[in-house]
């Protein structure tokens, strides 16, 4: 009875917590630790320390990059890139706002792509929503395949404090693969989905007024023809530079510093604290190179979001840690037992995680430790990476919501039953297919 009670304490905290959005979500898991320590009598766990700063560095470089208009050059190549091969916008919009993601760790950058792509489908006559809802799925499809992103940081930093010691270039290997699948074939199935524009009765009625049909067809903010100052283009190359570094400390561990383990015996230093120092190196070099000001990074929007991300990490983890370990006997035997027979049940409880608490990085502190501490198999876990996206589901999310906003067209929306709207048949193609690419890869590449 006392373990039900605290797991509807936490989900109830959950729940809350996310109507206050990621902050929000951070502070009220402090009610909940409260209450299990205070009230239960649960030994409090342990925060991850070690994933949370390197998530702040990481952060941290992000937003001197976006500062410092290397992210506006990344952009800048994305438009043009689309606008040369227009006619394919549905299939090469979501793989442009995937790869970007991969590149700057946040998929929050597809808010700037938004109206570039609509700009192309629809003077191309294309119905918006086939590139827009599946490019919305693809930037949040992303987060679990950029090195630098909170997600990949979490389950590098939690693969390491069990035991593991999967290198980035491992699991980047499982994760890309698998995310791209599952946006190349989400964005297949929306080549042709819903009906065209010029048979779209919906649509027509909508841009017989001439107003709405200007609004529909207006011009959108390009990139195109602006000259960017060369320091946004050397922000970018030290950036790539930076996560170049990374990827070969990583695959090459030689090459890192080895120091005696209170064992006396040599080991080389834990890829958590190499990404923490190349990170804000390379902030560093951004920072003294391109010539911004300190303190304008706190007002970037990628540090902003990191932030957000990280509290909720925090407080999320530390909560669910405490329940956990306190109940983890029982756990092992029930859930134990469970992946082993159903190791399909994992990816199901990732995916409701996710939805849970908006953020796939939140749902990874939650449902990573608890698996690899009930015996799952590490390589099982990688499989069912894309189930950590399952925020789509209900389109509350901000990206979503912004997709459907620069639509002017409306083709993109929220259907009458709410679960009928433009991301969910993308959402379940991605993940679904994301999961089955990433079993694969998985038991080739661990």
């Amino acid at each position: 009875m006392e373990m039900l009670l605290g797991l509807i304490v936490l989900l109830a905290c959950l729940v809350f917590g996310v109507r206050h959005g990621g902050i929000g979500l951070a502070v009220i898991s402090g009610i909940g630790l409260v209450i299990f320590t205070f009230v239960f009598g649960y030994k409090p766990g342990t925060p991850p320390i070690g994933v949370m700063l390197t998530i702040l560095a990481v952060v941290t470089c992000a937003g001197f990059l976006q500062t410092s208009g290397g992210l506006t050059v990344m952009l800048k190549y994305a438009e043009k890139f689309l606008r040369n091969n227009p006619k394919q916008v549905t299939i090469l919009a979501p793989l442009t706002t995937w790869f970007l993601t991969v590149l700057c760790g946040t998929g929050h950058v597809v808010y700037t792509m938004f109206p570039i792509i609509y700009d192309i489908a629809i003077k191309q006559n294309i119905r918006p929503e086939r590139p827009m809802a599946v490019a919305s799925v693809a930037s949040q499809m992303a987060i679990c395949a950029s090195p630098v992103s909170v997600a990949v940081v979490s389950i590098v930093g939690f693969m390491a404090a069990a035991g593991y010691e999967y290198t980035v270039l491992q699991i980047l290997a499982v994760s890309i693969p698998a995310t791209f699948t599952g946006v190349f074939c989400a964005a297949l199935w929306s080549y042709r989905r819903g009906k065209d524009l010029d048979k779209d009765p919906r649509f027509q009625e909508f841009i017989k007024d001439p107003e709405n049909k200007e609004y529909v067809y207006g011009d959108s903010e390009t990139l195109q023809g602006k000259e960017l100052p060369k320091s946004y283009y050397h922000a970018m190359y030290i950036f790539f530079l930076g996560i170049l570094v990374i990827a070969c400390l990583g695959n090459f561990p030689q090459l890192l510093p080895h120091f005696p383990n209170a064992k006396g015996v040599m080991k080389a230093i834990s890829m958590t604290d190499v990404i923490q120092m190349v990170m804000l190196f390379v902030a560093a070099m951004i920072l003294v190179f391109c010539k911004i000001k300190a303190k304008d990074v706190g007002n970037s929007q990628v540090f902003r979001s990191g932030i957000v991300a990280l509290v909720s990490v925090y407080g999320v983890a530390w909560m669910a840690d405490t329940y956990f370990a306190n109940h983890m006997t029982i756990l092992k035997q029930w859930l134990g037992a469970a992946v082993q027979a159903y190791p399909w049940a994992y990816a199901i409880f990732a995916f409701l995680t996710s939805k849970l608490v908006n953020s796939q990085a939140a749902a990874i502190a939650i449902v990573m430790p608890l698996a690899l501490n009930v015996g799952m198999d590490p390589v099982l876990i990688m499989s069912f990476i894309s189930a950590c996206y399952g925020y789509f589901f209900l389109p509350t999310y901000p990206s979503d919501l912004a997709c459907i906003g620069f639509d002017r067209s409306g083709t993109t929306r929220i259907g009458k039953y709410i679960l009928n709207h433009s991301f969910m048949i993308p959402g379940l193609i991605g993940v679904f297919t994301g999961c089955c690419a990433g079993f694969v890869m998985a038991h080739i590449v661990l």
